[in-house]
């Protein structure tokens, strides 16, 4: 007898693990068969129930093959139904998102994939990321700092076109000040790879953002490493611009990595033997933020800020670091009769 869609949807909702290992493949074969599964498409009650049943008990099973095996299964109804599964993406992405924080690599990868997978088959990136955002408040910090690893990823595959990244930067600011140490280094990666693609506007933007001054200088810190990059792509803009090198086909999708922390030496291009040229150095020295002070009290203010910070070696490097920085801040866009007075 030829399996059917309620013969399929009981395999799916029943519980005993032995038997979901079993019935597996045979759904999966199912799935992908046309010529078998004819009625997949039709009765929208049971498709919703199966959906619903694989995402909560399957991809969010206790046992992690049974949750790759459900995530499998997921995988094969995007292929098979391709745009017509963005009514589903609602059911499957709390699960989605619970198990990118997931212990096992394994699992956070083919989490991260299936995901990538949907932004290119069924969904925009955009549609996907409007429904994710809450990831970044998640309960889990391994999953907050996931969710900033599978953005980079996203900037990755597809570029910042046709993201409108207005609407998540919010959310990986708000990062910067989480209890996680690995969840704010995740959010400062994720706004380094931002500007990557962005630019110098996301600068700008973020010093809307009411950000205390601390977090502040380590970012522009981290941000002017990176800002000879030559792969940053001008024409993008913060609220999804055009991009000329952003829109990626299928075929571009492709299992990701483990999702570990990125090292810092990762994430710099190799260039030639020696130091930056003379031209490069005064380009990245002018390279820096405006500020914004309007009185002499406010500078001094700051000053002395800084001289606390640079006088007492137990302060962390990179805030030693960064207050160095925010000095060429303030000696290339204040008054020299402010700077005169220190």
């Amino acid at each position: 007898m030829e399996p059917n869609m309620e013969y399929i949807v009981a395999q799916v909702t029943q519980k005993e693990v032995g038997r979901r290992f079993q019935v597996g493949p045979e759904i999966i074969d199912y799935i992908l068969d046309r010529q078998k599964s004819h009625d997949l498409e039709h009765d929208q009650s049971m498709l919703d129930r199966m959906v619903d049943s694989l995402a909560t008990t399957w991809v969010n099973a206790s046992n992690f093959k049974v949750a790759l095996l459900g995530m499998d299964i997921v995988s094969a109804l995007v292929t098979r139904l391709q745009e017509r599964f963005r009514t589903q993406i609602g059911t499957v992405l709390p699960s989605l998102i619970d198990r990118l924080g997931d212990s096992k690599d394994q699992v956070r990868d083919q989490a991260q994939s299936l995901l990538l997978k949907t932004m290119d088959q069924a969904a925009s990136p955009q549609y996907v990321w409007d429904r994710m955002l809450a990831g970044f408040r998640h309960k889990n910090s391994r999953t907050r700092e996931a969710v900033c690893f599978c953005l980079i990823s996203t900037l990755n595959v597809y570029g910042s076109h046709g993201l409108t990244l207005s609407k998540i930067v919010p959310h990986i600011c708000h990062l910067l000040g989480d209890p996680s140490s690995q969840v704010r280094d995740g959010a400062m990666n994720c706004l380094v790879e931002i500007y990557r693609h962005v630019g110098e506007r996301v600068r700008v933007d973020l010093g809307k953002k009411g950000l205390p001054q601390s977090r502040t200088l380590s970012l522009n810190k981290r941000l002017l490493c990176h800002s000879s990059d030559k792969n940053i792509d001008d024409e993008d803009s913060v609220d999804g611009g055009r991009s000329s090198s952003s829109s990626k086909g299928a075929s571009s999708v492709q299992r990701t990595g483990s999702m570990r922390r990125p090292s810092s030496a990762s994430s710099k291009e190799s260039s030639g033997a020696g130091a930056v040229d003379e031209e490069d150095f005064i380009r990245a020295f002018k390279d820096v933020p405006a500020v914004q002070i309007y009185s002499a009290r406010e500078l001094e203010d700051s000053m002395n800020k800084i001289r606390e910070i640079l006088s007492n070696d137990k302060h962390d490097w990179e805030q030693r670091v960064a207050a160095v920085i925010y000095i060429i801040i303030l000696s290339l866009y204040l008054n020299s009769e402010f700077i005169s007075q220190f």
